[in-house]
């Protein structure tokens, strides 16, 4: 048996450490963007200086304009030099934010192809779509916002007021003393917000599994009168959801309250200290300063604390990023291990070494006696997911090329299960499975790819607009030809001609229009059209009158006669026609020849 691999991922990468790390995906563009914002704040120093520089010449010196323009000059290519940094910089987030939020997106989805539908069918359809939509858009804020805006808190803050103490050291004192509560502050609020946000993705993630699966069963919902009770239901999840986005943005509004009392009175007070200072009433020691200094004192106040405004305005958006990282982890149990920076520029998907409990892929083989073993299973055991609880006994057989068995059982025995967990698409089993088909090797197994296999379900799902268009998913370069001979095999080809469009008639993803037998009939006229050397078929005539039946069992046995064929069937008269009948009841397969 080929067990499932886990792909690891370190503690330090696990929620808040994954995000950290998560620039390395695309480092240049993601460093760029962290410098460029911190490029531009050093850059307003100067920028501050001439513009209270012109200020202080033209208020004190009475300068006239033509003197000044030297330094408005200087002081507009600042500005543009800044604009142009603050938007290569945007730029560069944004395109390191798609690139990383493509390559999260494609590592899950493989992610949940390599776990294969078994992993899958315990997940709702619904929680699997937000996870890869929603959750992974939801990285976009902290990306492109918070990483940069934290950067720049956590520096030109200080540098600011290093300055401006240079400068003042009153000034400089009361900037580095009240710029730290907001931070301090904004911890204790972003608590709360982690807390509301997780909370809200899992509420998010509710509604789009109870609303997705009751989709997808309406009709059977409807069939059994429990429409209202179920529409009850995703009210109540709904209703859920609102709730929980309420409290986040209760707590959003709060931090901004707790941002704008701290910012305002930062400012406010340096601006009094200045404003006494000029008029002379905090004493002798304190009137030194010139307007230019005063100037320039005031225009670092505001930009002190800008970079904490921004910090604070995309708080919400880290808490809900590792809101998200989170739920991620939940469902796909680790997180993606982020590749080391020399290869993130170019990688697109990780390379994955989990799989499906699927089987080993071999090449064809004949042995002494020149039969063609196509399937061989040793030791083959079931048990149901989540469980020990055994739903088959060890058994083991071999299936020839050019042998056709007949699978039966009462409802419930667990054929349907058999045949699918012998491909590794559904129960957890131990023993080995050895597939030997033409064109095999092992590296199809490496991708969980079996060529040359056929598996047809009871309630086969046509995925497709026309007739043609779902006959081309088994051959899409069949001719019409081919198509048509394809159809008169499950006698479905006047049907067709004389009661509706031919090869363009309409289904749909339910086949309105058509007999659940019509419908059946073209899923199976899809076999004709694909070369395989095992086909698997699960109650392929259910659903078909005896006329139709035998006309239609004749067609595959003549088809599956140089290959190996495994039918589930309940029907006798099919069952007499393989040339061998198993029997799976009680744990225990019998008639099995090894």
């Amino acid at each position: 048996m080929t067990k499932p691999l886990a792909v690891s991922s370190p503690r330090n990468k696990r929620g808040g450490g994954w995000l950290a790390q998560s620039w390395r995906l695309a480092p240049r563009r993601m460093l760029w963007a962290l410098c460029a914002p911190l490029l531009a704040g050093v850059l307003f120093l100067f920028q501050a200086w001439w513009l209270a520089d012109i200020l202080d010449r033209a208020v004190i010196g009475h300068a006239a304009l033509q003197q000044l323009w030297p330094a408005i000059s200087i002081v507009a290519g600042i500005l543009l030099v800044r604009a142009l940094l603050v938007w290569s910089g945007e730029r560069a987030a944004n395109s390191g934010t798609e690139h990383i939020k493509h390559w999260l997106r494609a590592t899950l989805m493989q992610r949940l192809l390599d776990k294969g539908p078994a992993w899958s069918r315990l997940h709702p359809s619904g929680e699997l779509t937000t996870a890869l939509i929603d959750h992974v858009e939801a990285l976009e804020g902290y990306l492109q916002r918070y990483m940069s805006a934290a950067v720049a808190a956590v520096f030109l803050p200080l540098l600011l007021a290093v300055v401006a103490m240079g400068v003042d050291i009153v000034v400089g004192l009361l900037l580095l003393l009240t710029a730290p509560l907001i931070p301090i502050f904004m911890a204790l609020v972003g608590w709360g917000a982690e807390a509301a946000n997780q909370k809200y993705h899992q509420a998010l993630q509710r509604l789009s599994g109870v609303f997705g699966d009751r989709v997808k069963g309406v009709f059977t919902l409807v069939l059994f009168g429990r429409a209202k009770e179920e529409v009850a239901a995703v009210q109540q999840a709904s209703q859920d959801l609102g709730k929980t986005t309420m409290k986040v943005l209760r707590i959003a509004f709060l931090s901004s309250a707790v941002l704008e009392l701290f910012a305002a009175l930062g400012v406010a007070g340096v601006a009094v200290y200045i404003g006494l200072s000029y008029l002379g009433m905090l004493g002798d020691n304190f009137t030194g300063m010139t307007l230019q200094q005063g100037l320039f004192c005031l225009f670092l106040a505001p930009e002190v604390y800008q970079p904490l405004r921004q910090m604070a305005a995309s708080y919400h958006d880290r808490a809900q990023a590792k809101s998200a990282i989170t739920s991620l982890e939940a469902i796909f149990k680790t997180l993606p291990a982020v590749p080391n920076k020399k290869t993130a520029e170019h990688s697109h998907d990780e390379p994955s070494t989990e799989k499906w409990e699927g089987v080993s892929v071999r090449l064809p083989m004949t042995d002494s006696t020149g039969v063609t073993p196509i399937l061989q299973v040793e030791g083959f055991s079931l048990m149901a997911p989540g469980t020990d609880t055994v739903l088959l006994k060890p058994v083991s057989f071999t299936v020839n090329k050019g042998e056709s068995i007949a699978l039966q059982g009462s409802s419930g025995s667990g054929k349907t299960t058999l045949l699918e967990s012998v491909l590794g698409l559904r129960a957890r089993h131990s023993g080995e499975v050895r597939l030997y088909t033409a064109g095999a090797s092992q590296a199809d197994s490496e991708h969980n790819f079996l060529p040359g296999v056929c598996l047809l379900s009871a309630h086969p799902f046509l995925s497709g607009e026309t007739v043609e268009q779902v006959l081309r998913l088994a051959a899409p370069e069949a001719t019409e030809a081919q198509m048509w001979q394809a159809l008169a095999n499950v006698d479905m080809d006047h049907v067709l001609r004389t009661q509706h469009a031919g090869l363009q008639t309409l289904l749909g993803t339910r086949g309105y229009g058509l007999s659940g037998g019509q419908l059946q009939r073209i899923a199976l006229a899809r076999l004709f059209l694909y070369e395989a050397d095992l086909v698997l078929m699960d109650e392929p005539t259910a659903h078909l009158d005896a006329r139709t039946r035998d006309v239609v069992l004749d067609a595959i046995l003549a088809f599956c006669a140089d290959k190996a064929l495994i039918i589930a069937t309940h029907d006798p008269a099919v069952a007499a026609c393989l040339q061998q009948q198993w029997s799976l009841q009680d744990q225990t397969l019998s008639g099995v020849q090894s």
